[in-house]
């Protein structure tokens, strides 16, 4: 038996050029011609998945770069950073009486005479970055699991949700932002690609940030440019975090007078930016939306609402009461603010929000507590951030990511984060100063993150909001007068205790347990509806200073009090849990006023 004229991981394009020409020999030529799905998404979903191909599917890093080969199957996980609209390009043309086809490729496989007959087709460019402030321990859990239930999608929409484990690759982790543009491609390309190990690319990849476009630029930054076909628009936004799977297209040179001015619609100013040296492409062949538990480990445990779950529970909560300097109530509040998300929006109300306000802490005390805070967040949750909230970073800084129009590129800011990350804000240093107007708009931005969980891009003629979910902590002396939180709780530590290391394997269970639970549905049931919606009458007769915000708080804390024990509703006994800790929560508040 004769084999296949081709191979899916290290000739993927020969599998294209298979299908094309079946198509042409076939009813379905018209379809082919005018660039809509010929089969090729067919052949590699059975490949990547049915025949557990994903598997074998290097992941592109900026250490695998150096030995992958161009025009090869890769695949690539981050953050649209950047959508840079659609390009126009020769899909197919005639070789003499043959028709050849240029999809999934930068450059033409066969010489293009110019008189040549050709079809223009179009394909969508995306910048995507390494998901900003992801955490090094992630890159472990790449090998040895995700979820069981993957939703990928071929290129030309087609959706299939797998039932197999599918086996990760080691994921490389980085900081934000990067200079970026796309560029022009030859009109020949090498069929059997070239191994990309020259000192010149090295230096290349480590070295060329930009610090226009990056707010803290680092040498292992590795952007990649995204070709998208036949994808509709609603199913990749901003900001959302992807896997892709593609074919490479990364050239160690390029000549500037083997550029086709149809192969791209982008003007030669524009190449400059971005070749193909400097930042990789990746055709797409299939992608697939991740969220922040993908990026933790897998677990045995099967039934969210088994004993085994409140025992994680349990050693959670113990841990963060030391991380706290045994303050119990703020390991409580701590534990349901990792829990917290949104869920819903109604109106302008993003419902299931909790930030968490933690007063009382000098500069002496933050040194301490919120350095070990830091790294305790740090180690559990897979994307987190920083922010030093003084006068001089207000007034330096751009929050908002902000359009460029000489460059036509949305220039990243500090907080365009990935659905699920977490950030912690250390007023602990703020003095007396004054705002300049950077400084006033950047306190106004934040100050809408922190209500609305929405942040303002700024497109210089107008802005447009964009949906957040960030986890919010603020760190200060006194109550935030920049930031109001959710919850403001005065930190009262007892101890300062050397923190003892934890166990890989806990530390496992806990990422677990937080993302897990976290996305747990939730709901009330009739009687407790009844129940609490009493309770909230005689609170707001007992106290006529509450408002519906504060109702709207409890009925949060009640639903993450039943999804920390695993439960998708509402118990009783929650409930009452959550009632006491508001009331000592307000004890203490009217203790250090």
């Amino acid at each position: 038996m004769v084999g296949l004229p081709y191979d899916c991981l290290a000739n993927p394009l020969g599998a294209v050029r298979f299908t094309f020409e079946k198509a042409l020999a076939s009813a379905s030529a018209p379809a082919a011609l005018e660039g809509k799905d010929w089969g090729t998404s067919d052949l590699f979903q059975r490949f990547l998945f049915e025949d557990d191909g994903i598997s074998q599917v290097p992941m592109l890093t900026p250490t695998t770069i150096r030995s992958l080969q161009t025009n090869t199957l890769v695949r690539f996980r981050g953050m649209i950073q950047d959508m840079l609209g659609n390009e126009f390009y020769v899909g197919a043309y005639k070789d003499g009486d043959v028709w050849r086809t240029n999809k999934f490729s930068d450059v033409s496989q066969f010489p293009m005479e110019p008189s040549s007959e050709t079809r223009m087709w179009e394909r969508r460019l995306l910048y995507c970055i390494p998901v900003p402030g992801q955490n090094g321990w992630t890159e472990h859990y790449w090998g040895t699991q995700m979820n069981p239930l993957t939703n990928y999608t071929s290129s030309p929409r087609q959706k299939r949700q797998r039932e197999d484990d599918i086996s990760m690759d080691d994921v490389e982790t980085h900081a934000p932002d990067h200079d970026f543009q796309d560029s022009s491609s030859g009109k020949r390309q090498r069929e059997d690609g070239v191994s990309l190990q020259s000192p010149y690319l090295e230096n290349e990849l480590a070295g060329n940030c930009s610090s226009s476009f990056v707010p803290a630029c680092d040498r292992s930054f590795f952007p990649c440019l995204l070709k998208v076909y036949d994808s509709p628009e609603s199913e990749i936004k901003l900001n959302e975090v992807f896997e892709f799977v593609g074919i490479l297209s990364f050239e160690t040179e390029v000549a500037k007078d083997e550029i086709d001015e149809f192969d791209y619609g982008l003007c030669e100013e524009d190449m400059t930016h971005l070749p193909p040296v400097k930042v990789p492409r990746i055709h797409c062949l299939s992608y697939r939306k991740l969220a922040a538990h993908d990026f933790v480990s897998s677990s045995p445990i099967l039934e969210p609402k088994s004993h085994i779950v409140k025992g994680i529970r349990d050693s959670l909560l113990s841990h963060l009461t030391v991380v706290l300097g045994n303050d119990g109530l703020a390991a409580q509040f701590m534990l349901l603010h990792l829990l917290s998300g949104v869920h819903a929006r109604v109106d302008a109300v993003a419902v299931g929000k909790l930030s968490l306000n933690l007063t009382c802490l000098g500069k002496e005390s933050s040194s301490i507590f919120g350095n070990r805070l830091n790294l305790a967040i740090r180690n559990l949750v897979p994307f987190t951030h920083s922010l030093p909230l003084t006068v001089d970073y207000l007034n330096s800084v751009s929050l908002s990511p902000k359009k460029d129009y000489q460059t036509n590129r949305l220039v990243a800011g500090a907080l365009q984060l990935a659905e699920g990350s977490h950030l912690t804000i250390d007023e602990t240093q703020l003095q007396a100063g004054t705002l300049n107007s950077t400084g006033v708009e950047n306190a106004r931005v934040l100050k809408m993150l922190m209500e609305f969980q929405k942040v303002e891009y700024d497109f210089t003629y107008y802005k447009m909001e964009m949906a957040a979910d960030v986890q919010i902590l603020i760190l200060s002396d006194g109550k935030s007068n920049i930031l109001p939180a959710d919850l403001v709780l005065p930190f009262r530590p007892s101890s300062a205790d050397t923190l003892d290391g934890v166990e890989p394997e806990i530390l496992k269970a806990w990422r677990w347990y937080l993302a897990t639970v976290r996305s747990l549905t939730h709901s009330i049931e009739q009687e407790m509806q009844k129940v609490v919606e009493d309770d909230l009458v005689a609170a707001r007769q007992a106290d006529r200073s509450l408002g519906s915000q504060d109702l709207s708080r409890l009925l949060t804390l009640g639903r993450l009090m039943s999804v920390s024990f695993g439960e998708t509703s509402l118990l009783l006994e929650h409930w009452q849990m959550v009632k006491e800790l508001d009331r000592l929560r307000k004890e203490r508040l009217q203790g250090s006023a």
